[in-house]
């Protein structure tokens, strides 16, 4: 078995207990009979496996204290530690719902009849999932028509980077003949050959690489081109950062073709040329003394700069990797100490001294002496200007973009939740994200967060995810402003500043700027998919519906303020939000939306299904008992056990399959969009069913990867 070794001691002790087996080792039919159970998927067998499991001394009745041993260890063996915390509690609920009596026992029969309809209720939502035909995704057998089909969805899913990065190559496979011909007719190729026009070929792509590899991070550009116009049909905006990965490795291919054939080629070519062949072609480039040695070529303007480019470029490419960039490197590696994202960001940094001496490395050209014929600060000059304004806006803005905060929250699963003033003029749109700065940890440092309010909200604010050194440092500059909250209130700490009786770390705002998920309201359905601190970008989009469907509904009713908020070109019907996580305390970060929506939604709009995946599915004897307690909790409170709201949590994790299966039945000849934050390990499943269920069905499924 798979999971706890202590359950499975259990489960084994169980079956050898009901059959009166004491030994350690079984017989082979003894096995056979423990396998034939266990694999018996009918209801009675597996409630048989669960009381057996729970009756520690086979009399067929199940004790009090014998529910909270077993509560207990479902619990640990989960992490729930809020049902640890009050397992007591629990226990005695379970014991005055299956013994009504008050005999102080439960036998079978008493667990049957709160369980049964449980399973008859699982069942029957199987069926319905089952129940359609057609749109479940076939694998096709034969192999040409599979590869067919893969190749038919790559392209139908990356038509628009493929157009961008063909354009790109030709543009750089262009630059570089015209270069390598126009050196095959200068008198330096006559002596330097082949070696000449590489370099020179692969110096004007790296001059046009220097220049738009600037452009993929002026995210305020990027942010008005994705809000003002079209462009964002044929160009893959959401990409910004990986085209800016991938030009710099255009880069390094172009740095590398013009540095190796110099020094190994050009110049060992130029000091061994016969006298009468320099003065020739060679003079009226390098002076009528022909250099001394190889240091001459060191030592002048071209060779210092060219030497301080190539250092700086290999410090910022290795330290961008994610190996350095995300600290993977192990604890007892010696170059640890140069990994994390403070290391990455200031190595960057050398980005200004490069282009400075990239600069001055094109102005002093060896071969090329007329000013017009000395490009570099001709491909430089507008991608530096727009990126030097970029800049300056940013400075600009967060000097005048401080915020107040109102409250902040330490939420379980070290999130820290915060709560601020809104600046004066400050628009965006759910699904954008800003850049905060908190002086008291470090004054240049900013770090990108999703805004979890919604544009109608009277507050911004975001909930980050304490990892790093500057989020743990962001965290513990607030935790000195925290107490324990009070009764009915989320979090492990609170610390609120609306009375101005404490003076809270300062924090720096810039944005907003735009990420995939912000055009959510043009499509009819939203299937949006969060992981764990992933469900940041998503909270605000379910924010935002549902106000925009609050709004349309009083509209009717009369209110013409609710048009002042409402958006006329808003096409969304419904949305299905699915977060899944490993914590139990994850749920309470957005609890107020949960209860919220479950408030307000009366007619169903807004479809939330919460997943607590360190808990196993429903049908599991390991699940069994919470299955249960969380049915009659919800029955006595109208609130989940685990979630602490009205939502219901489900155990395990989605069967993305059958989702969505679900929503391309319930939503023929619809467009839905798929928006997806979370590990990259799903992504790839997500990115296949949406195409797979847009080609075999009438739903169209367009999906979108937050990133940034």
């Amino acid at each position: 078995m798979q999971g706890s070794e202590e359950f499975s001691a259990q489960v084994f002790d169980a079956l050898a207990r009901r059959r009166g087996i004491t030994a350690q080792l079984l017989t082979r039919d003894q096995v056979l009979d423990f396998w034939e159970q266990l694999s018996n998927r009918s209801f009675d067998a597996r409630l048989q496996t669960f009381f057996d499991m729970v009756d520690k001394n086979a009399d067929g009745q199940i004790t009090k204290d014998e529910i909270k041993e077993m509560l207990q260890l479902t619990a640990s063996a989960s992490n729930l530690t809020r049902i640890e915390e009050k397992v007591d509690e629990y226990a005695s609920l379970l014991m005055e719902v299956l013994d009504p009596e008050n005999l102080g026992y439960i036998e079978v029969q008493n667990l049957q009849n709160v369980l049964l309809p449980v399973g008859q209720s699982q069942l029957q939502q199987e069926s319905d999932l089952a129940g359609t035909t057609g749109l479940v995704p076939t694998k096709e057998g034969d192999p040409i028509r599979r590869l067919g089909n893969s190749f038919s969805y790559f392209l139908s899913d990356n038509w628009k980077r493929i157009w961008v990065m063909t354009l790109w190559l030709c543009i750089c496979f262009g630059l570089f003949t015209w270069k390598f011909k126009a050196y095959k007719r200068n008198p330096t190729f006559q002596v330097m050959g082949y070696c000449v026009t590489t370099a020179k070929g692969g110096a004007e792509t790296t001059k046009l690489n220097m220049a738009i590899i600037l452009l993929p991070v002026c995210r305020n550009l990027i942010t008005w081109l994705r809000s003002h116009t079209k462009l964002g049909l044929i160009i893959p905006f959401n990409d910004n950062l990986n085209f800016h990965k991938v030009i710099a490795w255009g880069v390094a291919v172009g740095a590398g073709l013009h540095i190796i054939p110099h020094l190994t080629c050009d110049f060992p070519r130029i000091l061994h040329e016969t006298d009468e062949e320099y003065s020739k072609y060679l003079a009226q480039f390098f002076g009528s003394k022909r250099p001394p040695n190889y240091w001459w070529f060191v030592k002048g303007v071209e060779g210092i700069t060219g030497l301080i480019l190539t250092i700086c470029m290999v410090i910022m490419y290795v330290l961008a990797q994610p190996l350095f960039r995300r600290g993977k490197l192990s604890e007892k590696s010696k170059l640890r100490q140069l990994t994390g994202f403070n290391t990455f960001w200031y190595s960057h940094h050398l980005f200004i001294v490069v282009y400075i001496t990239f600069i001055v490395h094109g102005v002093c050209l060896y071969i090329n002496r007329t000013w017009y014929k000395k490009t570099t600060w001709m491909y430089l000059l507008v991608p530096m200007t727009l990126y030097i304004c970029e800049r300056i806006l940013r400075i600009l803005r967060a000097g005048y973009k401080k915020v107040s905060i109102q409250k902040v929250v330490m939420h379980r699963g070290n999130v820290l939740a915060i709560y601020m003033t809104k600046p004066h003029g400050f628009k965006y749109k759910s699904g954008q994200y800003i850049f905060v700065n908190c002086a008291a940890v470090s004054p240049f440092e900013w770090h990108p967060f999703s805004i979890t309010s919604a544009p109608g909200d009277e507050y911004l604010s975001i909930h980050m995810r304490c990892r790093g050194d500057w989020t743990l440092g962001v965290r513990n500059s607030f935790r000195e402003f925290c107490q324990a909250p009070t009764s009915g209130q989320s979090g492990l700490l609170r610390a609120n500043f609306t009375d101005g009786n404490a003076s809270p770390p300062k924090l720096l705002i810039d944005g907003p700027y735009g990420a995939a998920a912000q055009d959510y309201w043009k499509y009819d359905v939203l299937l949006l998919i969060g992981l764990g601190i992933g469900a940041t970008p998503l909270v605000s989009i379910i924010k935002d519906t549902l106000n925009n469907y609050q709004a349309k509904k009083n509209e009717l009713h009369g209110d013409k303020t609710s048009s002042n908020y409402r958006r006329h070109d808003f096409v969304t019907e419904r949305a299905y939000f699915y977060w899944v996580t490993r914590e139990e305390g994850s749920f309470e970060w957005f609890r107020g939306l949960m209860d919220d929506a479950a408030d307000k939604d009366n007619e169903g709009i807004i479809e939330l299904h919460n997943h607590c995946t360190s808990v196993y599915e429903r049908g599991d004897a390991r699940s069994a008992l919470l299955v249960m307690l969380q049915e009659l909790y919800y029955a006595k409170h109208e609130i989940d056990i685990l979630g602490q709201t009205r939502v219901r949590t489900h155990f395990a994790r989605p069967n993305w399959n059958k989702v969505f299966k679900s929503v391309a039945q319930k939503h023929p000849d619809k467009r839905v969009g798929v928006f997806y934050c979370g590990d990259r390990s799903l992504e790839r499943e997500l990115k296949w069913l949406s195409q797979d269920f847009s080609h075999k069905t009438s739903t169209r499924f367009v999906f979108h990867k937050e990133n940034f």
